[in-house]
């Protein structure tokens, strides 16, 4: 076998194996024989030649990799620094050249639901954080969130049972009005016509002190339970259920019509959240099946 000489790496004609680094070194040195004008210009064109063999494997830009770094949910904040001083700027202020459908996700807008009422003075809290209920139907807890859509706000008002975690009472309206908390209440006393004693346990919302919401919870033998102001950690059951509902659900799309939102919104309560989602607080069981258990285990007894 003949011996081969240093530089057949350099020569194409004499190279057994011709390689991208060894045109890359070969170019070089053609370079050095050319005029500076000529040596740009074919520099130009190598760099041109470079990235259509290297195709995808050039790094991406900044913005790029900051975006899918964080999976598409980069802060608006970062995103210019991401830009500043890597991606050419256009003419305008501010303005950086990179593509459109890169955005930064921002902070959603907050509609405040809990709004007291002066004249009508609010029921001690009977809770004390203390969420544990001896059986079902001995502590409903109560509460309001929203829900954005593209025609507007909703607003849900729902009602738990703190001792099986189920959703016995819900409402969604597009207003705020004590009718929105009274409807979800009528709901959850005729499924589940609890006995006398039953706490009430919510926010000091103006739509739990009227005297229609009193009335109906008067009527039925239930006791008003109120969280103190300004403290979530009081009505903290209600507060993690609308957070996972929001991470699982609301927050998981837009909604471009309140017919969705609602039908959504009702297939999660009554089949996901009821029917099909374990809660570890109750040996992971769901909360149907653990109501059917403990009513199996009460007859048997």
């Amino acid at each position: 076998m003949a011996r081969r000489r240093k530089d057949d790496a350099l020569c194409p004609s004499r190279s057994s194996v011709w390689t991208a680094d060894a045109e890359r070194r070969w170019s070089r040195a053609f370079r050095l024989l050319l005029s500076p004008e000529e040596s740009a210009q074919d520099t130009r064109q190598q760099e041109v030649r470079d990235g259509e063999d290297s195709g995808s494997r050039r790094a991406p830009p900044p913005t790029k990799r900051c975006w899918t770094s964080s999976r598409s949910s980069t802060s608006a904040a970062a995103v210019p620094t991401a830009r500043r001083g890597s991606t050419p700027r256009c003419g305008r202020a501010g303005c950086a050249a990179a593509p459109a459908d890169r955005v930064g996700c921002h902070r959603r807008r907050r509609a405040r639901t809990t709004v007291a009422d002066p004249t009508h003075a609010p029921a001690p809290d009977l809770v004390a954080r203390d969420f544990a209920a001896a059986g079902p139907n001995r502590l409903w807890i109560g509460a309001i969130t929203y829900v954005p859509t593209w025609k507007g706000w909703r607003y849900l008002a729902i009602l738990l049972d703190a001792h099986a975690r189920r959703v016995v009472g819900w409402a969604l309206a597009d207003h705020l009005r004590k009718e929105l908390a009274t409807e979800a209440l009528a709901m959850a006393l005729r499924a589940r016509q609890p006995p006398a004693g039953l706490v009430h346990h919510t926010a000091r919302g103006c739509q739990y002190t009227a005297r229609d919401d009193q009335a109906i919870r008067t009527s039925r033998g239930g006791v008003a339970s109120m969280s103190r102001a300004t403290d979530c950690y009081d009505n903290a059951m209600a507060e993690r259920f609308f957070a996972t509902l929001k991470a699982e659900r609301i927050d998981a799309r837009p909604w471009p019509t309140r017919r969705a939102a609602r039908q959504a919104i009702f297939a999660w309560l009554a089949v996901c959240y009821d029917r099909q989602r374990s809660h570890s607080a109750r040996g992971y069981q769901r909360p149907v099946a653990f109501e059917r258990a403990l009513a199996m285990e009460e007859q048997a007894a």
